[in-house]
């Protein structure tokens, strides 16, 4: 009998059991409960790899089984959706819509199985905790270092996942339930959320020291149009902020170029290519060494608070912890 560990034999893709035809009839799709019980990893995991390799055979080659058992799971998998979920065409296999989205969500799925194994070899270890945090990249340069030190100190049986996002970003993230808990600039919508205080930083515009705003004490926007700005990716709030107030004064904001980094602005107002709105704390720690001069910008956005956002109910006793760290913090 075969099973699905076989010594993997290669079919031309032809050969393989044809897939079920929405045409021929597929049943009555399952009710969800039905269908839950049916995705298992291990056809989950090989449906991905018919998405990602094209074909039943590299699928095959991928989960070391038969391209026949491939197949066979692919047709069941079908059957039990009630829908196609990949056509044949010339180049391979390709997901339809409905394959598209089970594509999506089996990622995620894959993704969350693979961490809940990481986290439970943890806790056998000894670990007591895990806290799943994304913060804006101003909050991890030029706060969590230290604050995260601190906490670590005292918790040393919790474990924090810190990831970087746009502050949009963490908001969409933490609703989602891919964090704990979030840091954000205050200005971005925090929609469900809930917000508590966390640090407050103010924006300075980066530049050489012999630029000829360099020895001002504080300049408005308005006053820096006239010169090349560089500025953070699209989706940065600092970059939002300064194209809102260009707009509000009916001007273009001249920016040359978009960098994915606060070192990468320094590196590029260090070589000329324009001014850049960096957190004083930022500077402080980049702009020294690169023999920089920073101007306050006196606009009203340019003091920001940043915030930790959660969603409404209880927090795992870990994220608790780590949360009122953050804010102890800010008193």
């Amino acid at each position: 009998m075969t099973n699905d560990r076989s010594v993997i034999e290669a079919v031309p893709e032809g050969d393989a059991p044809p897939l079920p035809d929405r045409a021929a009839g597929f049943p009555a799709p399952a009710p969800a409960a039905a269908i839950l019980s049916r995705l298992d990893l291990k056809t989950l995991r090989l449906f991905a790899a018919i998405c990602e390799e094209g074909t039943l055979n590299g699928a095959a080659r991928r989960g070391a089984i038969a391209p026949s058992a491939v197949s066979k799971r692919l047709a069941e998998l079908e059957l039990a959706l009630g829908c196609r979920l990949l056509t044949r065409e010339p180049k391979g296999m390709r997901p339809t819509p409905a394959g598209e989205t089970l594509l999506h969500h089996t990622r995620r799925m894959l993704a969350s199985a693979e961490q809940i194994a990481l986290e439970l070899a943890e806790h056998a270890r000894g670990v007591r905790g895990f806290v799943r945090v994304l913060a804006n990249l101003s909050t991890i340069v030029q706060f969590l270092p230290e604050d995260l030190q601190g906490f670590l100190a005292v918790q040393a049986g919790i474990r924090v996942d810190l990831e970087e996002r746009p502050s949009t970003g963490v908001v969409a993230g933490v609703e989602e339930g891919a964090a704990d808990l979030g840091i954000c600039d205050g200005g971005v919508d925090a929609r469900s959320l809930l917000t508590y205080p966390y640090r407050g930083d103010r924006l300075v515009l980066v530049m050489p020291a012999g630029h000829p705003l360099a020895g001002r004490p504080a300049l408005a926007l308005a006053e820096t149009l006239e010169y090349d700005h560089v500025g953070m990716h699209a989706a940065s709030a600092i970059y939002g902020a300064l194209r809102d107030e260009a707009r509000r004064l009916g001007r273009p904001l001249p920016l040359r170029m978009h960098v994915p980094s606060f070192d990468a602005i320094c590196r590029m107002a260090q070589a000329g290519m324009g001014l850049g709105a960096v957190p004083e704390g930022v500077f402080s720690l980049l702009g020294p060494a690169m023999h920089l001069a920073a101007v306050p910008l006196t606009d009203p956005w340019a003091r920001r608070a940043l915030n930790i956002v959660v969603r409404p109910g209880a927090l795992s006793p870990a994220a608790r912890l780590l949360l009122d760290h953050l804010r102890a913090a800010n008193a």
